[in-house]
């Protein structure tokens, strides 16, 4: 295998902008760092100060057009500004109640009136927003979704997953033969836990924001409703963009 780590993205709100790095430090049993740190909470979440399930959070599966919003976080500042076609721009401390206000009218251009409206920024205390509640980083591989690209006759954006990392060079599907299975990534190790089951929040095109393609419908004609897999970090180590993948054991 000639595997290399093609590109790391996070998402610092969760189901609401995404921004790609070129590097960052993996720590064992933690989340990417600043992935799904925050989610906007709605009319109808139940919430506590831990995780809690995607269903008490705006998502792309009931909104397709928050898959359109990239991202950027300012550490310094302790800023983010995100950016949509339709909203526009704005930049919010997120954990400042002033500034959840003003999230809260940039989103109004782009949520549906008829649904649960959003009523502000929540922030577990000791866990990130992602689906699951495991310290789990989502990789994925660019050969399998340029497989499902050849199958839909259409390029289909990696941003449509919404994975944590990319890698170039497998083959296709390759990935799914690697639960249960310790794989290196530049100085850190992880352990590779399951497979990813999919829902329609893929369906959309993350440039425009509306459905194009009926992604689970290829994923189940090939058999499956599964793209990519979950990974723990087991060994502390940075990664960077170019870097070696193997599979250990």
């Amino acid at each position: 295998m000639n595997a290399t780590l093609d590109c790391i993205i996070r998402h610092p709100l969760k189901a609401i902008g995404r921004e790609e790095l070129s590097r960052t430090t993996l720590a064992r049993g933690r989340w990417l760092p600043m992935d799904r740190v925050w989610a906007v909470a709605h009319e109808r979440s139940k919430l506590d100060r831990g995780w809690v399930p995607k269903a008490n959070f705006l998502r792309g599966v009931t909104e397709p057009r928050l898959m359109a919003a990239t991202c950027a976080w300012d550490e310094s500042l302790n800023r983010l500004t995100l950016v949509h076609p339709e909203a526009g721009q704005v930049s919010i401390c997120p954990d400042s109640e002033v500034d959840a206000t003003a999230l809260l009218d940039w989103l109004s251009h782009i949520w549906p009136e008829h649904l649960p409206q959003p009523t502000g920024i929540h922030r577990a205390a000791d866990a990130n927003l992602t689906d699951a509640p495991d310290p789990w980083i989502s990789i994925n591989s660019l050969a399998s979704n340029q497989a499902l690209s050849q199958r839909v006759g259409k390029n289909l954006s990696i941003h449509r997953w919404r994975g944590n990392l990319w890698i170039r060079g497998l083959t296709s599907w390759e990935e799914k033969g690697w639960v249960g299975k310790e794989i290196r990534v530049g100085a850190a190790a992880l352990r590779v836990r399951c497979e990813i089951t999919r829902c329609k929040a893929t369906m959309a095109n993350p440039d425009t924001g509306r459905r194009d393609v009926d992604t689970l419908g290829v994923l189940q004609a090939l058999g499956h409703q599964e793209f990519g897999v979950y990974a723990e970090v087991i060994q502390d180590g940075e990664i960077a963009a170019g870097d070696p993948v193997e599979v250990v054991t």
